[in-house]
This record gives structure tokens, sequence and C-alpha cells, in this order.
């Protein structure tokens, strides 16, 4: 299989994270390498670059910020997506949630998730994930089986974004092949093939190389 650029197949990455130097941006960024090593192109959608409203349900968008509008069409244009997320009292970021919260079915039905979360705790970031898990299913989304949650993030990375443990750098990795793989399938006519690799992807983590079977986009 090879990506072909002139289909414009894009994988963006949201980050949940408003802080400069974001451990959430930092991995995230990792991701989107795995996905661009497939020849996927890639985004990074940085919320800090858009100026959004608090979400209030109401069906009258017309005082919502250009922004908002402009978020939507980012997300919509990416076949997959990866979203990332410290873990703040047991949840996800608010800042993500509202992000999500201003979107629906027409960004995210039908389309592959990756997550990846970080906490500056010894417990890393399942919670935030596992409710990540439940919105991406409510938006009738594919959300993939693998997920990266990083302890303690303040050990993992250095200054310039570097990560230091070479076995979750494979693993951020294999979340963006994953996402850019598996909707690259999904897209396309392949889908046996797509089944077949996604009831293969939940792994043993002690089962050796997650990717073992899984054909290269070139």
């Amino acid at each position: 299989m090879k990506i072909d650029h002139k289909e414009n197949f894009k994988i963006a990455a949201l980050c949940g994270s408003l802080r400069t130097k974001s451990y959430t941006r930092m991995a995230i960024n990792i991701a989107l390498l795995g996905a661009a090593e497939l020849g996927a192109q890639t985004q990074l959608i940085d919320l800090r670059d858009y100026k959004l409203i608090f979400c209030d349900g109401k069906e009258d968008e017309s005082h919502y910020p250009s922004d908002v509008f402009r978020l939507r069409k980012d997300v919509k244009s990416a076949a997959g997506i990866i979203l990332g997320t410290p873990e703040y009292h047991g949840s996800f970021s608010g800042v993500l949630k509202n992000a999500l919260d201003l979107m629906g079915f027409e960004e995210f039905e039908g389309k592959m998730i990756g997550l990846v979360g970080v906490s500056g705790g010894k417990m890393g970031a399942l919670n935030a994930l596992s409710g990540l898990r439940n919105i991406g299913r409510a938006l009738h989304a594919w959300v993939i089986p693998e997920q990266v949650a990083i302890p303690e993030a303040w050990k993992v990375f250095d200054d310039e974004g570097n990560i230091l443990e070479e076995s979750l750098k494979e693993r951020l990795l294999t979340v963006g092949r994953q996402v850019a793989r598996f909707a690259y399938l999904h897209s396309s006519e392949k889908a046996l093939e797509f089944l077949r690799l996604w009831e293969s992807a939940p792994e043993n983590p002690g089962g050796g190389n997650q990717d073992a079977g899984l054909p290269k986009i070139q």
C-alpha cells in the first residue's frame, strides 16, 4: 500500500494543553512522526492558535467566532485524528472538552482516533484516556486499541522536547502509524484487509513487535 500525496491524506493531532512547554504537545508530535513515516501528511492542531468560545449548546451559531469554523474545517479534513491531553483531576483537560463539544459527527464519524495522555503523577493518564475513548465512541469514530499514557512526564522529556525513553517513543510512533494505516485502509476498497488488521491490532505487551504482520505503506 502507498499513501498518494495527491489524495491529500492527512492525519491531525489535537493538543489539549495550552502550556508553552507542553509535554502533551511533545508526545503527539512524536506520534505524528509515525504517521509521516507511512507517507501521510500531518498537522498539529494547537488550540492556542484558535480563539474559541465556550460551547453553549445552542443551535444558533451566528455568535460563534470564525476560529470555531476553522477548527471544524481542520479536523474534518483529516482522515485520522490523534487526541492528546494532560490528565487533570482524573480526567482530560477542559480546553480539549470544550473544543470537542464545539464539533460533532461531521468532523469525527467513521474516522480513526488515537489517544495519547500525559501526567505528572505515577498513575499516568489512564482515566483521561478512558474518558476520551467514551467520547470517540459517542461520536461514532473508531478508537484504535493502542494508546499511550505517560506517567511522570517531567522525567520522560528534556527541555527541547526530546523523549528520553526509547520504549515510550516507539509506542508513540506506533499510535501514529496505526492511525494512518487504519485510516488509509478504511478509506480504500480493501475492507477485508482493514478488518483483518484491526482484529490483530490488540497485542500482548510481552508479545514482541506490535507492528509485526502489518504491511508498511510505501
